[in-house]
């Protein structure tokens, strides 16, 4: 297999083995169409809020396929993509979904607050933009340890228009931080369109003004990204500061998944989804020389076989003991609850 097959066919696993997270986490937060969507009390198996990647695909795996293990990642609360890309256990992350002990965070996190930190992977976060001081905290960290590593900070579109996104990217900026910040701008900010509510041309463009280096790419092309990513990493790993790289994608989905999103015009998610990422990934294979179509089709029966595995898991794994409520919790140093 050719270089080029061997790069899109890893990038094509990633990808839909994100997808195939994603639809089966969505089904089982409706209580519909997975074998595992309702408990017994007819309750979603899905515990909490559930904000799907679906249609960011090619973000997470062209930024991340040039990540180490040993190097940072902070997320949003849309970071289930990132989290399986940075090479997290697909089946931990689902026990946590199903709020079980086997989970990240021994099932008391749920969806948001995903963190393996045995890959680097910091957590998500349900609070807009917080991910970002997070992040170039991490990498002033790196740099005081001097460290061969760099923090990658995923956040939306939404959060440019947040206090803590000029915070991070001056003080990035300043101390030359190893941080490659990833603006995943899927146009929506929960129910609002963010193009009416964001002056000026956006994330690279705000980081422009703060000299920091900072291109756009198609988000929705994973060889762009993949290429665009891997020159931005370099130069963040040499020491040249922070970088920023402005992805222009599209959030198919509602802002959670039980969210119908009535409120977008359905021409416009028509069109968008003429762009999905893993399409156009296919596409790009099958026009590569000695490609086959069956390669992809076996990607695709693996990540489905994985998923289904993880589901079986997480449905036969046991709830958290009810102790577990008192640990990793702040204590007052009394050692009393009160």
């Amino acid at each position: 297999m050719s270089e080029d097959l061997q790069r899109l066919a890893a990038l094509y696993r990633t990808m839909v083995r994100i997808r195939a997270f994603e639809n089966a986490a969505e089904a089982a937060s409706q209580g519909g169409v997975s074998a595992y969507g309702k408990a017994a009390d007819g309750s979603a198996k899905v515990r909490g809020p559930l904000h799907l990647s679906t249609g960011q695909e090619a973000v997470a795996a062209g930024v991340c396929a040039h990540l180490k293990r040993d190097d940072y990642l902070t997320s949003t609360h849309r970071g289930h993509g990132h989290t399986l890309a940075k090479g997290a256990d697909l089946g931990r992350m689902m026990a946590e979904l199903f709020g079980k002990a086997t989970g990240f965070n021994g099932g008391k996190g749920g969806s948001m607050h995903i963190a393996d930190f045995s890959v680097g992977m910091l957590g998500a976060n349900g609070v807009v933009a917080a991910g970002l001081p997070i992040a170039v905290g991490a990498a002033h960290a790196q740099k005081l340890q001097r460290r061969d590593a760099i923090t990658a900070c995923f956040f939306g579109d939404g959060a440019i228009n947040r206090g803590p996104f000029l915070e991070a990217l001056n003080w990035a900026r300043i101390y030359q931080l190893p941080v490659l910040f990833v603006c995943e701008d899927n146009r929506w900010s929960a129910t609002t369109a963010s193009g009416p509510m964001t002056a000026g041309d956006g994330a690279s463009a705000r980081a422009a003004a703060l000299d920091i280096e900072a291109e756009r790419v198609d988000g929705n092309d994973v060889l762009a990204v993949h290429a665009t990513a891997g020159r931005l990493v370099a130069a963040v790993r040499r020491g040249a500061g922070p970088r920023l790289l402005h992805a222009i994608t599209y959030r198919v989905k509602g802002h959670v998944s039980v969210d119908p999103a009535a409120y977008r015009d359905p021409a416009e998610v028509a069109a968008a989804l003429q762009t999905d990422p893993i399409a156009g990934a296919r596409a790009a294979w099958l026009a590569l020389p000695g490609a086959q179509a069956a390669t992809l089709d076996a990607i695709d029966a693996e990540a489905q076989a994985e998923v289904q595995a993880a589901l079986d898991a997480a449905e036969a794994a046991p709830w958290p003991d009810a102790a577990a409520a008192f640990t990793d919790v702040q204590t007052t140093g009394a050692g009393v609850w009160r």
